[in-house]
């Protein structure tokens, strides 16, 4: 219970352990790896060791495409601030054939994830597009058909109204 019915101002804010302070996170410093060959340098020692490399060989022969699994590595250092994101992504095509490299060399099947598996589709839109223009077509040769000059006027025939009649033609 307060002391004196005043309110405590000392309590911690809603969220307060949710949120770190300016510059507690790795990705919010300077990165260790600043260009390109610092960071192809660092890359490269760190996939000549077996440990590096046999792991690499097991993702990939899981059906891990390598673009994932290059994307995801330079994503994780850029995480922990060993290099900025537009380094890491200049980075990504060296990581890709270094992969590509440790997986021919263990002679494994691999995707490489650059292949476009839509490639001979035909894409939703263009089905909408056509289907459109069917469409517009079919109403165009209708509002002809309704234009043209009937011969002969229907007799109005007086139809039979019930449940069981017969249609006429």
């Amino acid at each position: 219970m307060l002391k004196n019915n005043e309110p405590a101002f000392d309590a911690p804010i809603p969220g307060m352990s949710l949120t770190h302070e300016l510059g507690d996170r790795p990705w919010q410093t300077p990165a260790q790896h600043t260009n390109v060959d610092d960071a192809i340098d660092y890359y490269m020692e760190r996939m000549s060791s077996e440990e590096f490399i046999l792991q690499v060989v097991e993702v990939l022969e899981s059906g891990v495409p390598v673009t994932v699994l290059a994307n995801t590595i330079q994503m994780a250092s850029v995480m922990d601030g060993i290099h900025s994101l537009d380094v890491g992504m200049l980075v990504l095509p060296m990581l890709m054939e270094m992969m590509m490299l440790l997986a021919d060399s263990a002679k494994i099947e691999y995707e490489t994830g650059l292949e476009n598996p839509d490639k001979n589709k035909t894409r939703k839109s263009l089905i909408a597009k056509a289907v459109k223009q069917y469409e517009k077509r079919i109403n165009e040769t209708d509002k002809k058909l309704m234009d043209l000059p009937k011969e002969e006027k229907e007799e109005d025939v007086e139809e039979s109204k019930g449940l069981m009649s017969r249609r006429t033609k």
